[in-house]
């Protein structure tokens, strides 16, 4: 925690490009499966929700000075989307679950900082964004069951969240929200 308290600025940065490529994410499954009138529904409310939150990044590095900027980002989100198999439909299910696994992540980092951050109003922030990151989460793996049968969508979830902490593991130079 102390290498995030020292670059606090750099995650806040990240995060609000995490919060940006989400929705992007979400973007282009409701564009890719058109016909999934549920995924449809529950992408456009995770777009919306994804922005708002990269709205309220960007109010807080205003509040605080910091300028958003471009970052190198970590290598775990494109890491994940390399094991993405190519034909569908297993490759709905696969990112739909890469997409569950970073919200996962999301989520647990969210707790880390809100429990162990020494700000308080930082603390509130991440704290407050918790909720949404389980619930997309459990959303992503529900609808990857219109594609794959449940028990074929829980064994793919426990491979990818192998390999994603294989890559969690591996470490980063770099203070990112996923490193």
């Amino acid at each position: 925690m102390t290498r995030v308290s020292a670059n606090i600025d750099e995650l806040l940065i990240d995060h609000a490009h995490c919060e940006k490529k989400a929705a992007g994410v979400a973007m282009n499954l409701m564009f890719a499966y058109v016909d999934h009138t549920d995924l449809v529904r529950a992408m456009g409310d995770i777009v919306q929700e994804e922005l708002s939150h990269f709205r309220l990044v960007l109010d807080l590095l205003d509040r605080r000075g910091i300028r958003f900027r471009k970052l190198p980002p970590s290598q775990y989100g494109a890491r994940l989307h390399a094991m993405i198999d190519k034909q569908e439909p297993t490759r709905a299910v696969d990112r739909l679950l890469v997409a569950a696994l970073i919200e996962a992540r999301s989520c647990e980092r969210f707790g880390l900082l809100r429990d162990h951050l020494p700000d308080a109003e930082l603390a509130k922030f991440f704290g407050d964004l918790f909720e949404s990151e389980a619930r997309h989460h459990s959303t992503y793996v529900r609808l990857a069951t219109e594609f794959a049968h449940e028990d074929k969508v829980k064994a793919r979830l426990a491979e990818l969240a192998i390999a994603e902490s294989a890559i969690i593991a591996q470490g980063e130079d770099l203070v990112r929200l996923h490193s």
